[in-house]
């Protein structure tokens, strides 16, 4: 009787621990099956939505990809709601992303032009004197850059002989005045002043995100307001070659200063296109960022003024033929004169 009594109690403990897991197993179904339900109300509650507005647009059906499309963008939208609450609450606890705040201080502060001035080794008198004429130094230097939005640097290269007398002078100017770009890929030759030209505009588009990147040449004289109102008028194109546009005779005599070694491309009459002299020109920055990204291909001539033309004359640009940038025939509002 006792072990009857035992099997009894053991089989009905048996039948309750079932009844209790069934039990449990039925709550966590019934919840699931409930979120499910309201899940798909809510879905169905914006089809439906969805499906009135494509029916007053003569649409009567929501098709397949498009139901799946307003799945995953709810999905999304949940994600980033409980995103957006984390964001905030951590800003409310004094946390800033580091990226975040300097891209915005970056888009804040777009520069107006990034001004290159050519120069070669053994040039510091005609440095000097444009630092006592026109360009700022030191501290002056940086305001015109946080006021005006205007950047300044001279632009040099590398001696052949890394390392030498040429190269110390030029490190040791740079550091007491921190006005140059000096271009390490770069050797230092007059038959390579285009190829400098181009590296200067790669360079600045690099480095800095600006309306409009300017060449000038280290005898040249600029007023520096008169230079930004010029181009601040030039805002509203977004393809811009401005300069003293002129053409010219192309030469093919070696023995002649501007000779050409590439003369014949220029056709029987052996003249130029036009383009912008290169004392003073400026470029809007699709066309620096055109340079930079064509950099392999673009042919340099033996003036760096005709290697920028080409560049753009079988682009869709507007060449702006300003006469203020005309330095060397001290025409009336000249913003610029050659020395």
């Amino acid at each position: 009787m006792a072990g009857r009594r035992r099997s009894s109690s053991a089989s009905s403990f048996g039948d309750r621990l079932a009844f209790v897991m069934l039990s449990m197993f039925a709550t966590i179904a019934s919840f699931y099956v409930a979120g499910r339900l309201w899940h798909d109300a809510e879905n169905r509650i914006f089809f439906i939505s969805e499906l009135d507005k494509r029916t007053g647009q003569g649409k009567y059906s929501v098709s397949v990809d498009d139901t799946l499309k307003i799945i995953t963008c709810r999905e999304q939208q949940k994600k980033l709601a409980a995103l957006n609450v984390d964001l905030e609450k951590a800003r409310q606890e004094g946390f800033e992303s580091k990226h975040l705040s300097e891209n915005s201080e970056t888009t804040k502060k777009k520069l107006l032009a990034v001004i290159g001035i050519v120069t070669m080794f053994g040039r510091k008198n005609n440095r000097d004197a444009i630092r006592k004429a026109w360009m700022p130094a030191g501290v002056a230097l940086k305001k015109l850059e946080e006021e005006k939005g205007m950047v300044i640097r001279f632009v040099i290269g590398k001696s052949v002989n890394r390392g030498d007398s040429s190269d110390r002078e030029i490190d040791s100017e740079n550091g007491q005045a921190n006005d140059f770009i000096i271009l390490n890929d770069h050797v230092e030759s007059p038959e390579e002043r285009a190829k400098k030209t181009k590296l200067f505009l790669i360079h600045a588009v690099e480095h800095w995100d600006a309306e409009f990147y300017v060449k000038i040449s280290d005898d040249v004289y600029v007023k520096i307001d008169a230079l930004g109102a010029v181009l601040a008028s030039q805002l509203d194109k977004p393809r811009v070659y401005i300069g003293c546009m002129k053409s010219g005779e192309v030469f093919s005599q070696p023995k002649h200063k501007w000779y050409e070694p590439d003369w014949w491309k220029f056709g029987d009459g052996k003249s130029y296109f036009q383009h912008a002299s290169g004392e003073v020109f400026a470029v809007s920055q699709s066309l620096a960022q055109f340079v930079s990204i064509n950099r392999l291909v673009l042919r340099t001539y033996a003036h760096d003024d005709v290697s920028v033309g080409s560049w753009f004359i079988g682009l869709d640009v507007q060449h702006i033929d300003e006469g203020k940038f005309c330095c060397s025939s001290w025409s009336s509002g000249a913003i610029c004169a050659s020395a």
